[in-house]
């Protein structure tokens, strides 16, 4: 399986978010590593999700 962010699902970034508090929520704050796994492809979700900002430069 690959978890490039093109292959991610197209969730917004609010509904990644709320995953991945859920996720360490049932962890009760300490990840296993299957956990940590699910939680770095989350991440990586959430990023491509995430408005980018333009810069003001």
């Amino acid at each position: 399986m690959s978890t490039t962010v093109e292959s991610l699902s197209e969730r917004s970034a609010a509904e990644v978010n709320e995953e991945i508090r859920a996720l360490w929520f049932r962890s009760g704050g300490t990840l296993s590593v299957e956990q940590r796994a699910e939680y770095q492809r989350l991440v990586l979700e959430w990023a491509a999700a995430a408005p980018q900002k333009a810069n003001a430069a």
